[in-house]
């Protein structure tokens, strides 16, 4: 059993192992890019389509950008720039990007494959992310997350967006998002130059 899982009622057979890879977060974050090389293999782009989902892609790398660097995991609670409009902007940054590819990538299969990764992994995600932020920081999390969504933003603007410096290094550190960036733009390339 995983530490993500300790908390949770025993269960045996199927339901456990399918419960343990549903809380594995180096399963979904490999799946997530398996799924990125895989469309930029095997799609074909539409124009229409690729015009759609480029906004999209673009948007996700920023907000992951944007989120990793106001991030201090498990030790401050994050709560202004992005964590300022939605409890977990990593999380809504990875859906565009990957929205975005199987939009660019224009396969029926493609938004199939995405729709049953996104029901199997994010659900339980966000249950386990904001169970284990209400451990750490109890009542600072309960009133942040009162008035704060999970992944769509209720409004565009916080003034605790500014409130907080943004940190190059820290999202190096951290996720090593400036290079996950640029893998993620390249495939975008490799896949729109097809």
């Amino acid at each position: 059993m995983s530490h993500r899982t300790e908390h949770l009622p025993e269960v045996s057979g199927l339901r456990h192992v399918v419960r343990e890879m549903r809380h594995k977060e180096s399963a979904r974050q490999i799946l997530g890019f398996v799924f990125v090389l895989l469309v930029t293999a095997l799609g074909t782009p539409q124009l229409p389509l690729a015009y759609a989902g480029i906004p999209l892609i673009l948007a996700g790398v920023v907000v992951r950008m944007w989120a990793s660097g106001h991030i201090m995991k498990n030790s401050v609670l994050a709560t202004n720039g992005p964590y300022s409009l939605v409890r977990h902007p990593l999380y809504t940054g990875n859906i565009l990007l990957l929205v975005g590819f199987a939009i660019v990538a224009s396969q029926l299969w493609g938004y199939l494959l995405l729709a049953a990764f996104l029901l199997f992994y994010y659900p339980t995600a966000i249950r386990y992310e904001d169970y284990k932020l209400e451990q750490l920081f109890a009542d600072q999390w309960r009133a942040w997350s009162a008035n704060t969504p999970a992944l769509l933003p209720r409004r565009l603007w916080s003034k605790d967006i500014t409130n907080a410096e943004w940190s190059l290094i820290n999202s190096m550190d951290r996720n090593k998002e400036p290079v996950i960036a640029i893998v993620l733009l390249t495939c975008l390339i490799v896949l729109f130059l097809k």
